[in-house]
């Protein structure tokens, strides 16, 4: 989408994903640590939560990966899609950069036709060329492969983020409730591509 490549909707745009991840994240620490709630630690999982936050994350593999912006939509996208399919890992403070730095690598490899190697986005996102490869193939299986997003999901996707972008002005002041979920999710398989609504 041509919005995207405006500089100033790309920076919106991370800060938005950002600080919601960051909410979903500090909401499953606290679900977890007030309930017996069972959560699998799995490779995504950090023995300490890192010291960067998930925004100067972002920025970084913004900056650094080259990949095209709607690669970010993408591995939202995906990020969605893997929270669903395993709700025994949901997003929290040990593994968010994790899953951010290989939801983005997989979209690149998915999206465009130029993208850098698994030892390229090791380094960008601080971890072993080994370990990333460990990650990707996860994610891969933990989605089901189901990498392919429609344009109409693809569209309805940012639609909302462009949304929320608009009406959470500034970030600081929006409060979400506990979940496990990213987003309000599309069903491709749905004729009409109705919207549902998920605990976001």
């Amino acid at each position: 989408m041509a919005e995207l490549e405006n500089p100033s909707v790309m920076s919106k745009l991370i800060a938005f994903l950002s600080s919601l991840l960051e909410r979903v994240a500090e909401s499953n620490d606290l679900t977890r640590r007030v309930t017996t709630q069972s959560q699998r630690v799995s490779v995504f999982h950090g023995l300490s939560r890192p010291t960067i936050t998930i925004q100067s994350y972002l920025e970084r593999i913004f900056k650094y990966a080259n990949c095209s912006p709607s690669c970010f939509v993408v591995a939202y996208v995906y990020l969605d899609r893997f929270t669903h399919r395993q709700p025994s890992l949901p997003i929290n403070s040990f593994n968010v950069h994790r899953l951010l730095i290989t939801s983005v690598m997989v979209a690149a490899k998915f999206l465009d036709d130029l993208y850098y190697n698994n030892a390229y986005y090791a380094k960008v996102g601080g971890i072993s060329t080994k370990e990333m490869n460990f990650l990707e193939l996860d994610f891969l299986f933990g989605l089901g492969f189901e990498l392919n997003v429609t344009p109409n999901t693809f569209h309805a996707y940012f639609t909302y983020l462009q949304k929320e972008m608009t009406l959470l002005q500034p970030l600081s002041l929006v409060v979400v409730p506990p979940s496990r979920s990213v987003i309000t999710f599309i069903n491709d398989d749905e004729a009409s591509h109705q919207k549902q609504q998920l605990a976001v």
